[in-house]
This record gives structure tokens, sequence and C-alpha cells, in this order.
């Protein structure tokens, strides 16, 4: 019994850490998860070309798809007893940088537990939502996120953009939005478990600011308020949002960064890109994506 699926990166509109709101975009960059299912009892997952990497994330959205979502058919077919019995192996494929802001274990995480429906034969009959909340379950199980990132997860599933209560894993707003996207990804890495989430806090009326714009429907502006907050209490330099404006409808430093994201037309796009390219890393443009994950 084998599954196929495949989701989103995102890039931010509102980090959640200040107040527990957050909001996402869904980027045209994606994470592949291919599961096959056995009887071993055990989950082993795999990062392609990153052989160190932790696994846990994808080995704990498989445990959980199983146990919410194997019927006695599945479980007769595997031959195994329960759903405790089933296991299996997860590999990751990605276009998205790993601990980058890019939302990469949200879409690992949204194309395991799709993949493992897909596996169990019931992917079609798990509304979207519900799938994201279970992969939200396993990164905080698996101590990889601070909030539960429901609205880089909620994004990353659904596409569009999305406004979100990542206290209570409640979907506020989601619509589709049409922007090309520049993105710069320094050399450095940054895990969003590790930020420091009191400096965050401090913020928290600049964070209810943005999500107000956010639920307004003023998404660029809401990034732009985002970027300069979060950079100053994460410490990243506001530099390469300075050098996006005003060309830029909007531009943030995405999820806990390093990366930094900005949105509007191409044409607005191609001299900021010019200016980000003499940064060491790697810049690249591509485009929102509005579609929700998908299966095979």
């Amino acid at each position: 019994m084998d599954g196929r699926a495949s989701a989103a990166a995102a890039g931010t509109v509102l980090n959640a850490l200040a107040c527990g709101k957050g909001s996402a975009f869904a980027i045209d960059a994606e994470t592949t998860a291919e599961v096959e299912l056995d009887a071993s009892g055990e989950a082993t997952g795999e990062v392609a070309d990153a052989p160190d990497a932790d696994t846990r994330l994808i080995e704990r959205c498989l445990e959980l798809a199983v146990a919410e979502y194997g019927d006695s058919e599945a479980l007769d077919r595997l031959g195994a007893a329960s759903p405790a019995a089933v296991g299996g192996t997860v590999r990751t494929t990605s276009e998205v940088p790993m601990a980058a802001g890019l939302k990469s274990s949200s879409a690992a995480a949204n194309a395991t537990v799709l993949a493992t429906l897909d596996a169990l034969g019931v992917a079609d009959e798990v509304d979207l939502e519900d799938a994201c909340r279970l992969g939200v379950r396993a990164a905080r199980d698996a101590g990889v996120t601070v909030t539960g990132a429901f609205d880089d997860a909620s994004a990353s599933m659904l596409g569009g953009v999305t406004v979100t209560d990542n206290r209570t894993d409640d979907l506020l707003a989601r619509e589709p939005v049409d922007w090309d996207v520049l993105v710069w990804t320094p050399p450095e890495r940054a895990f969003s478990a590790d930020a420091d989430v009191s400096r965050c806090e401090r913020i928290a009326p600049v964070a209810e600011l943005v999500a107000d714009l956010a639920l307004d429907g003023r998404y660029a502006d809401a990034m732009t308020v985002n970027g300069f907050a979060f950079t100053a209490a994460l410490g990243f330099p506001a530099d390469p949002m300075v050098e996006a404006l005003p060309d830029a409808r909007g531009v943030s430093l995405s999820g806990t960064g390093p990366s930094f994201v900005a949105v509007g037309e191409r044409a607005a796009l191609e001299p900021i890109e010019e200016r980000w390219s003499e940064r060491e890393g790697t810049t690249w443009l591509t485009t929102t994506r509005n579609d929700p994950a998908r299966t095979r």
C-alpha cells in the first residue's frame, strides 16, 4: 500500500509568534512525500539529499494519519491487527530549502499526511482542513514549532492566502491572490523552534494591527509592517526590505527567517531581484499558488 502527495511552500504575511494570529500565502514551490505502509509497527522517515535531517515530523504524520483514518479494510490488506501495528516508510523530496522561513516543515507534514491517506485509500474522503490540522498536531508532538504553525500549514494545504488563530486552530479567512513573488534566501539557516518568543511577544500590539490589516484584505501592507517589526524582534537586518521598497507591493521577513519575500508585478520585482542578487545566497522569482495540495 503506497501513496504520493505534494504540498506548497509559503511566505509570511503575519508571524503568529507575537499574538497567536498568523497569515501566510502559498508559493509555487513544493515538497513531495511518498509513503509505503506495512505491518512493521514502526514509521521510518527519509529526507532526500539530507541524510542527517530530523525525520520525527514526517514519521509522526504517518503515525497520526494511520491512527485517525486506518479503517478495518486497510488493516486487513496490510495484515495488521490494529492501527498500532501499522508502520511504513516516508520519503520526502523538496524544492523548498529547510530552515529558511519558507514553511518547509508545513509542506512536508501536509504532503506526508495526504500521501498516507492516499496509501490508505481514503484521501478523497478527508477534508483538507482536517488533514492540515493532523499535520499541525504532528508538528507540535515533534517539537518543530512553537505556535503549531496552522497559518503556514493552512496556506500550504489550501492554497491562496489564509489568516488563522493558531491558539485555537481556527481558519479566519482564505482567498486567492495573484502575485509574482521574489524570494531571497541567505546561506544561514534559522529553526522556528529556536526563535526568541519573549522578544516577539513584546511586539504583540503591532502584530494585532497586522492581523487587522490582513483581515481587511490589505495583505501586502500587512506583510510590510510585519517585516519591519519582526526583523527588529528577531535580530535580522531590515536592509533587504528597504531595498525592495517602494517597488514591491509588500515585503517581509518570512517566518523566523532568514528568507525575505517580496510580492507585486514581475516588472516591479525585477529591479529588486538585481539588488538582492548582489547579496550572498539564492534569489529566485516565482508566483503565488491558489490550488490546494494534491495526491499523485
